[in-house]
């Protein structure tokens, strides 16, 4: 009778207050257009995702779109101090006179013109079996112990015309992002997804926090999982998996007994985006006997520019030598170079077996903890794992990835007196 008497005050602070949101949020924060049925937000720490998934659902409460929502969170602690009474949560958000009223033993929110919503643990699947919604919000949803409770929601998604649900994650390749993903690219117009990256919203955090985050986890795949929202996944067969290139990020260095730069000539022509790179890598054999990989100067430039860029490497890490590939372009190589600087050290290597063949036992150093890497070099590392054993599964050419075989295969495999068929 409340909301009935006061129904037309409501649609005017609903309007009001979508508008209100919609002025002061980032594009990125409001609901995609289309008829979506999953939002799907993967972001990182700090990105507004629980603000806009809080709005999201104000949104559909006081336009009246969701009478019956389901807030689903990893525990009930997470529900109730997040969703309901986090900083950016449903409580906090809500405009006075139309703030709902929370009654924690209930798990419930009821707000003034008569929608409910409430609250539930995803460690407690069963709890979602029976009641019905019209929207859900679902948050850290990669942090799920039972992926089943997904699975219950949906069949409770049944009540108005048009059930909706909001998920705000930071990324993790779990089953449930990785179908809706799969969906979303396979064209299913029932999934949207937003990707987000912690440095979007800078302007509401701390200097200080943005500065220490990144000088602790810029380039490392946590940071690029928590702070830039992507989802880092192994493709099935590849030689290097993330936790191989993990395990071998350091941010110190031991002295190098050797350092070599490897340049991996392009199999296109010219400088332009429609070409490939020219991979230039700087490796080192530290004096613990590991190899490191030093630098990745990878580059699209002329001739004259990439052959600059490689004898810079050279200098700047004071190289014993540049090393190419004779089989594909190691003349040319050589003839860049020596225009560049004609006394630089040069060999040629010599390849008997395809690239795949070349990666193999270089990937098995990374298995036996025999190489490690220099934190940041993230194209390297990208190209490395999407290496396989049926070929490069990766956009473009695996100019990084060769470049650094042959640097490695150089310093660790057999030395100085590298040929592949000295290793099978």
């Amino acid at each position: 009778m409340h909301a009935q008497r006061d129904g037309a005050f409501y649609a005017r602070l609903a309007e009001t207050l979508a508008n209100s949101w919609r002025l002061k949020a980032r594009p990125e924060q409001l609901p995609p257009a289309g008829g979506w049925l999953t939002w799907l937000i993967l972001a990182g720490r700090g990105w507004g995702k629980t603000r806009t998934g809080a709005e999201w659902i104000q949104e559909q409460v006081l336009t009246g779109t969701a009478s019956r929502i389901a807030l689903v969170a990893a525990t009930a602690s997470d529900a109730r101090d997040v969703i309901v009474e986090g900083e950016s949560g449903l409580l906090a958000i809500a405009p006075r006179g139309m703030r709902p009223e929370y009654e924690p033993s209930k798990r419930r929110l009821t707000w003034p013109n008569g929608a409910m919503a409430t609250t539930f643990s995803a460690d407690e699947p069963d709890r979602l079996r029976g009641p019905q919604f019209d929207a859900a919000w679902c948050d850290e949803i990669a942090a799920w112990k039972y992926p089943e409770s997904w699975s219950m929601l949906q069949f409770g998604l049944r009540l108005g015309k048009q059930p909706r649900v909001v998920v705000t994650t930071t990324p993790k390749p779990v089953q449930i992002i990785r179908d809706l993903q799969r969906r979303h690219m396979a064209g299913d117009k029932t999934i949207a997804i937003t990707r987000g990256r912690t440095n979007d919203n800078r302007d509401n955090l701390a200097a200080t926090f943005l500065a220490e985050i990144e000088r602790r986890y810029g380039g490392t795949r946590l940071g690029r999982q928590e702070l830039n929202g992507e989802l880092l996944e192994d493709i099935p067969g590849a030689l290097w998996t993330r936790t191989m290139i993990d395990a071998a990020q350091v941010d110190r260095l031991p002295e190098m007994a050797r350092v070599v730069v490897a340049v991996d000539p392009s199999g296109t022509k010219g400088s332009g985006d429609d070409g490939d790179s020219i991979g230039i890598v700087v490796a080192g054999k530290g004096i613990d006997g590991l190899g490191y990989i030093l630098a990745d100067r990878t580059c699209k430039l002329s001739p004259d520019g990439w052959g600059r860029r490689a004898v810079e490497a050279y200098r700047e890490f004071k190289a014993d030598r540049i090393v190419a590939e004779r089989n594909f372009g190691g003349a040319m190589v050589e003839h860049v170079l020596r225009t560049v600087d004609a006394n630089i050290p040069y060999k040629e290597v010599t390849a008997s077996r395809g690239k795949i063949a070349r990666a193999e036992p270089v990937a098995a150093l990374y298995e036996q903890c025999r190489v490690k890497h220099r934190i940041g070099l993230t194209e390297l590392e990208d190209q490395l794992c999407a290496m396989t054993a049926d070929g490069y599964v990766g956009d473009g050419s695996p100019d990084r990835a060769d470049a650094a075989v042959w640097a490695l295969s150089e310093l660790v495999v057999t030395g100085s007196t590298f040929t592949l068929d000295n290793i099978w």
